[in-house]
């Protein structure tokens, strides 16, 4: 028995090292990804030293739960652990460098995006990704050295708490350092930039996980008295129609232009002495079209889907993961079934896979007629097809016999995939050349934007040629960015500027394009966002929304607040822009006078409870509770695309 206890504490003894070494490893590996992959603004020595201080909590914590297991199995779930901390790790730095973002559970469920994704994450990896895996190797190897299968001994529970101990006051103290510097960080942070920067990467992890359940157990626990303080909001800062432009589309066909990926730094940009959007450009100031230069795209991790659920429905997309899949079941109020009691039919028009974003299911619940996708395209070739579905031309080429056949009056939407990341084209089918930056991302941009630009262009006339351009509406918006900050080197060589934060917060203008047979146009320069589009075309179309529940307001009312509010709590106005943790005044890009301060709060105070009341409703389902007088809800039930989908059927 003596003998048995003396080689139970040399094969402790043996694995204590062991254990050191690995939580060594993943704090110094975690702290330098943290350093090096992630844009977090570490301003300060505190925040340098959170930094480094908030992976060794986490590290310690995670790696102690293999002292629980007895001989071999330390060793192997010390790995797993290992290795699943590791993954988790690269997961984030991928999914980061192109949507400057952080992995959520409702992103992670997304599983029906997952098919249509591969060529964009290959693009995404680098050949020295295989620096993030060496330590694991180091340490599998390790386990063989050791020997660890002739190992039976294991640690007391008295043993291992100290070590749960120390983790644990290492993490608070890390979370009441951070709250000293950062108030309110768990409560009122929308940027998940912070709570990396704070508390690491893995302890956002846990605080996503608690936020996501909190979140999915909103709608069970919600009741019809929370809806009237989200209506009472709604209702005092309603803007009324400007009369000058009310119902000036009444009537109309509404057809929407999605321009995936478009940013306004496009619109007049010439690329070695050539116009890069020229037929867009042609609009700009033209007669029947009115051009915001100051809008805005308010995307978060649901990009294109949640450009299309604002738009549809004047509510705000979710912090994490896309409404258009976590919510796709909801009560909503959006344009086609507002409009299908003005007798309008209702349709997209998507060259892509109909379960993409769930669209083939939400779209029933917005009150859609008719949803046209992939399957309704036919006898394509190799060069027609994009990545993400059928490529401009011929998308548009097929959509005009589909669109013509619809009753008039009808409310359409048509998505675009061309000008698309990784933006890659056949070289064929392009009419000007790469960019120079040596950034590929940015120098294929302008190919596929042309394509696009010539693509639209050939939309226009086809409206002309079936006759219906002289009673049709048409809204051509930029749903999100389609180069992220981490490119803003390129950028700078684009720009010919340094991308400060003030030009990178405007480098996230989209183009806001809205044509009326009849109407006057020109640039209007009002700042406003997506959240804004539904009440503004309601208007143009004759239809009051004030008895709705929606969180933007009409661009062309006197009334509107020139107010644009992003998910991660930043915003933009003509006199002060709020990036991060300062308040910038727009023009001269420094900080604002110390006598724009209460102003500056007061904004930001305004735009996080909108954002909270949004999330509310959403998560919630709080439009089940709530009809506006004259509206028909809407039942799912009713629709289905089927026949749509697959005629032979």
């Amino acid at each position: 028995m003596k003998n048995i206890k003396t080689m139970d504490k040399k094969t402790l003894n043996k694995f204590i090292p062991f254990f050191v070494l690995a939580v060594f490893m993943l704090w110094m590996k975690t702290y330098i990804t943290q350093k090096t992959q992630f844009s977090l603004s570490v301003d300060g020595t505190i925040q340098e030293f959170l930094l480094f201080l908030n992976p060794l909590g986490s590290a310690l914590l995670l790696l102690s739960l293999s002292l629980f297991f007895k001989g071999t199995r330390k060793y192997i779930s010390l790995l797993l652990i290992y290795m699943g901390t590791s993954f988790m790790l690269y997961a984030n730095v991928v999914y980061y460098r192109f949507f400057s973002d952080f992995l959520t559970w409702p992103t992670l469920f997304q599983t029906q995006n997952f098919g249509d994704l591969g060529g964009s994450v290959a693009t995404l990896i680098q050949p020295t990704d295989l620096l993030f895996f060496v330590d694991v190797v180091i340490l599998a190897g390790l386990v063989i050295m050791t020997k660890a299968k002739k190992e039976s001994g294991s640690f007391k529970t008295k043993a291992v708490l100290p070590v749960i101990t120390i983790a644990l006051a290492i993490s608070f103290f890390n979370l009441a350092l951070a709250e000293a510097d950062r108030p309110e960080l768990l409560t009122r942070g929308f940027d998940r930039n912070y709570i990396v920067k704070y508390l690491g990467m893995y302890n956002y992890a846990l605080y996503d996980t608690v936020e996501t359940v909190k979140s999915s157990s909103q709608r069970v626990l919600a009741d019809s008295d929370e809806v009237t303080e989200v209506l009472n909001y709604t209702k005092s800062n309603n803007a009324s129609a400007n009369e000058e432009y009310f119902g000036a589309a009444e009537g109309m066909n509404v057809v929407y232009l999605h321009l995936e990926s478009f940013q306004t730094f496009l619109m007049d940009y010439e690329l070695n002495g050539e116009e890069v959007t020229p037929f867009l450009n042609s609009l700009i100031g033209g007669e029947d079209t009115l051009y915001f230069d100051n809008f805005f795209h308010q995307t978060a991790q649901g990009k294109t889907s949640d450009a299309e659920f604002m738009l549809d429905n004047s509510l705000y997309g979710l912090p994490k993961g896309s409404a258009f899949i976590t919510k796709g079941q909801n009560t909503y109020q959006a344009a086609p079934a507002i409009l299908k009691d003005k007798g309008y039919t209702s349709a997209v028009f998507h060259g892509n896979n109909g379960t993409f974003w769930n669209r083939s299911e939400i779209y029933k619940s917005f009150g859609y007629d008719h949803f046209f996708d992939i399957e309704s395209y036919k006898d394509l070739t190799e060069q027609d097809m994009a990545e993400y579905g059928v490529m401009d031309k011929p998308f548009f080429e097929q959509s005009a016999p589909l669109l013509e056949s619809l009753p008039e009056p009808f409310y359409t939407k048509m998505i675009t995939v061309s000008h698309h990341f990784p933006y890659n084209i056949d070289q064929s089918l392009t009419t000007i050349d790469k960019g120079t930056t040596g950034d590929t991302s940015v120098d294929n941009y302008f190919q596929t934007a042309r394509y696009a630009d010539e693509a639209i262009e050939q939309f226009f006339v086809q409206l002309e040629e079936s006759g219906l351009a002289d009673n049709t509406m048409i809204v051509m918006y930029g749903d999100h960015y389609g180069i992220s900050d981490n490119h803003n080197q390129a950028m700078e060589q684009v720009l010919s500027k340094e991308i400060t934060p003030v030009e990178n917060a405007k480098l996230q203008r989209v183009p806001l394009f809205i044509h009326v047979p009849g109407m006057e146009g020109g640039i209007n320069s009002t700042y406003g966002g997506q959240i804004d589009l539904l009440p503004t075309v309601m208007h143009l179309l004759g239809v009051e929304t004030k008895n709705y529940i929606q969180f933007g307001t009409d661009l062309l009312s006197e009334d509107h607040e020139e107010l644009v509010t992003f998910r991660n709590g930043n915003y933009v106005s003509p006199e002060i822009y709020s990036i991060g943790e300062t308040f910038y005044n727009p023009e001269t890009g420094l900080p604002i006078e110390e006598s724009q301060l209460e102003q500056a709060e007061k904004f930001q105070e305004n735009g996080s409870y909108e954002m909270e009341l949004s999330d509310q409703l959403v998560n919630g389902d709080l439009l089940r509770f709530y009809t506006p007088n004259g509206f028909t809800p809407i039942d799912p039930a009713d629709y289905s695309y089927q026949g749509i989908l697959d005629p032979e059927e």
